[in-house]
Formats: structure tokens, C-alpha cells, sequence
């Protein structure tokens, strides 16, 4: 299903964004 593969890809890339920001800004954490 392309819908899944979609969501699972947007899941990916929202998390690693979220990682990088978190390490490039430890103060907020």
C-alpha cells in the first residue's frame, strides 16, 4: 500500500528531525 509506505516514510523523517533538534538544542530538553 502506498498510503502506508507514505506514513511510515513521514514517521521516519519526523523523528530524526526531532532527534537532530534535540541534540542541536539540549536546553529545551
Amino acid at each position: 500500500m502506498i498510503f502506508d509506505y507514505l506514513l511510515g516514510g513521514a514517521a521516519t523523517i519526523f523523528v530524526t528531525v526531532y532527534l537532530v533538534y534535540a541534540l542541536l538544542r539540549p536546553e529545551r530538553f
